[in-house]
C-alpha cells in the first residue's frame, strides 16, 4: 500500500519538472515559423470570396474578419484581380504596400487553380478593387471591403462604388499596383477546393 506522503512526493516532482520543460508553440508560432510569415500569422476562419461570379463582382463584395484570418480569392473565368485601395482614391492602389494579386488567374472554365490570400493585421477597413481597365470594372462596381465600419453612413461600399461610377463618367481609367503580392502577407497559393462549383 503506497502512502498518501509517496504522492505529494510523486506530485512535486512532476511540478518541478514540467515547470523547467519548454512550452509547445501555438498554433500561430508554428505557422509562422513553418511558412514564414512576417505578420500577423494565420489563426482563424477563412473567408472566401469568388471573383467575377455573375459578372463584374465579388461574391461577397463585404466581409467580417478577425485579427489573423484569412480572405482568399477564388477567381472564376475571365480575366480579374484584386488590389487594395482606400475610401478616398477607389480604382487606385494605396501605394507601394498594396496588395495586388496581379493578372495570372484566367481560366476558361471553372475556377483557377491557385488562389490568392491575405491575413488580416488589424480591424480597419480594407478597400479593394479589380484594377481590369478592359470594361472599367472597378468604376462599373467591381469593388469590395473587409471590415466596413458600419457605424459610419459616410464611409460605406455603396459610396466607394458611387465614387468610383463618378470617376469613370469623368474619363478617370483604373490603375494597378506596380508589383504582385503586398504588406498584408498576401500570397498565392493552390486553390485548396477547386472542385467547390463556383
Amino acid at each position: 500500500m503506497i502512502g498518501s506522503k509517496t504522492f505529494t512526493l510523486f506530485a512535486a516532482a512532476l511540478a518541478a519538472l514540467s515547470s523547467t520543460a519548454l512550452a509547445a508553440p501555438t498554433r500561430t508560432e508554428k505557422v509562422a515559423r513553418d511558412y514564414g510569415y512576417s505578420g500577423v500569422a494565420p489563426a482563424g476562419a477563412t473567408h472566401s470570396v469568388v471573383v467575377g461570379r455573375g459578372g463584374l463582382r465579388f461574391d461577397p463584395e463585404n466581409v467580417v474578419a478577425e485579427i489573423g484570418d484569412i480572405v482568399e480569392f477564388h477567381f472564376t473565368a475571365r480575366n480579374h484581380s484584386v488590389a487594395q485601395s482606400n475610401f478616398a482614391n477607389p480604382c487606385n492602389p494605396i501605394g507601394p504596400d498594396a496588395f495586388f494579386s496581379g493578372f495570372d488567374f484566367v481560366t476558361q472554365y471553372g475556377q483557377n487553380d491557385n488562389v490568392f490570400q491575405i491575413t488580416i493585421q488589424d480591424k480597419s477597413p480594407i478597400w479593394y478593387y479589380c484594377a481590369q481597365t478592359n470594361m472599367n470594372h472597378c468604376q462599373n462596381g467591381m469593388a469590395g471591403v473587409i471590415n466596413q465600419n458600419f457605424d459610419s453612413n459616410e464611409f460605406t461600399l455603396a459610396k466607394y462604388k458611387e465614387n468610383a461610377w463618378n470617376l469613370g463618367r469623368a474619363g478617370y481609367v483604373s490603375t494597378a499596383p506596380a508589383y504582385v503580392g503586398g504588406s498584408l502577407n498576401a500570397r498565392v497559393v493552390p486553390n485548396p477546393n477547386p472542385l467547390s462549383g463556383f
